[in-house]
């Protein structure tokens, strides 16, 4: 059976093909999107993270970038002609998106806000987003997610330094 979130009903409203996979969540365990990825044996290329931000503390902005990426805020906020941007309290985004943290999705907000797709995500066959709860992902092809939240796509994100091996 699957699990049925606002976020899966707003993906199936919206016509998007998509498959649900669930994972141990482990809220003190660390980074939840390399869990995810772990969990479910993806490469954390293909598992993006979602983030909300506030650009110049009034504008409200959904990210979603890879897993094992940073964001630059810099970029972000330049994006919406803003000077600096930064992460938002989980209570605010949970009161905005109507999702608790580590469940957050881009898909089916509450209060919906404009959505920043890195641009590496686009690269990837197939990625995994967060369905709008805790240790759930629903895996679908990144133009589907961009352009079912008429996403942005820009150079938001970096990716970790090579390993020296």
């Amino acid at each position: 059976m699957t699990q049925q979130t606002k976020a899966t009903e707003f993906l199936a409203a919206s016509g998007v093909p998509f498959s649900v996979h669930d994972y141990e969540y482990a809220p003190g365990g660390g980074l939840i999107g390399m869990q995810a990825a772990s969990s479910i044996g993806a490469d954390p290329a293909c598992v993006l993270k979602t983030l909300v931000v506030e650009v110049d503390r009034t504008t409200p902005v959904c990210l979603v970038v890879p897993a094992n990426h940073r964001v630059n805020f810099k970029a972000v906020a330049a994006l919406f002609g803003g000077r600096n941007a930064r992460m938002m309290s989980p209570e605010k985004s949970a009161a905005l998106t109507g999702f608790r943290s580590g469940g957050t999705s881009p898909f089916g907000q509450a209060n919906p806000m404009p959505v920043v797709l890195s641009a590496a995500a686009m690269a990837q066959p197939t990625v995994y987003i967060n369905a709008g709860d805790q240790g759930l992902v629903v895996s679908l092809a990144p133009a589907d997610a961009q352009k079912a939240v008429a996403a942005r796509v820009a150079d938001i994100s970096t990716p970790p330094p090579a390993s020296k091996d």
